[in-house]
């Protein structure tokens, strides 16, 4: 059974999702990508954006280790189901709303957000089945919306090929654990130049 690692949470048993639809991030890699995210020091206070969520498993490690606010999204109806149980785990233990789940396509999501929001973290697990230019697309939709200094992690299959960096960011790590393989990216230099901090931003999407 997963479980929330450290933080607020930290020992709590997370709600899985059911089926095989899904594919979570095992607990040993989760702990790898924690390490090196409190190594980047990005977590702490950080607006954090879980774009195909499946259970939440991310979003709400990273709620419990202290970020601001956490944005789960997630299209599946079960998965959502599972995302708000998690969410409302964290919720009632910092004893505040500091994750949100919103079921919606990750494309429609981000057409959607209003123009000024930003994210300083922001993970994407997508399914393997998904294709290197519906990943690409998606990258490029995300590109305005990354705060100053954000962080982005592609979670892939270690035989997918490295993802097609749009313009506005750019890879900066890469680390491979068995099956897993993570990509860290982050604002190319122009991009990170047309940032402005914005913090209160309404997204101007639907649940």
């Amino acid at each position: 059974m997963s479980r929330i690692i450290a933080g607020a949470a930290g020992g709590s048993p997370l709600v899985s999702v059911p089926g095989s639809l899904t594919r979570p991030t095992t607990d040993r890699v989760k702990e790898a990508l924690f390490s090196r995210l409190d190594a980047f020091d990005v977590i702490a206070g950080a607006r954090v954006l879980d774009l195909y969520a499946g259970s939440g498993s991310l979003g709400v490690e990273s709620g419990s280790r202290g970020a601001g606010s956490v944005d789960l999204v997630e299209f599946d109806a079960k998965a959502s189901a599972v995302c708000q149980r998690n969410a409302d785990l964290v919720n009632t233990v910092t004893r505040r709303k500091v994750v949100s789940v919103h079921r919606s396509k990750v494309e429609s999501f981000l057409d959607r957000t209003a123009e000024a929001a930003r994210w300083d973290l922001v993970f994407l697990d997508p399914p393997y089945p998904l294709d290197e230019p519906a990943l690409a697309a998606v990258l490029a939709k995300l590109v305005p919306h990354l705060g100053e200094g954000a962080v982005v992690v592609v979670e892939r299959s270690s035989r997918s090929p490295e993802p097609a960096w749009p313009e506005g960011m750019e890879r900066f790590a890469e680390k491979k654990y068995g099956e897993t393989r993570l990509w860290f990216a982050e604002p190319g230099v122009e991009a990170a130049e047309g940032v402005d901090a914005v913090d209160g931003v309404d997204l101007e999407v639907g649940d």
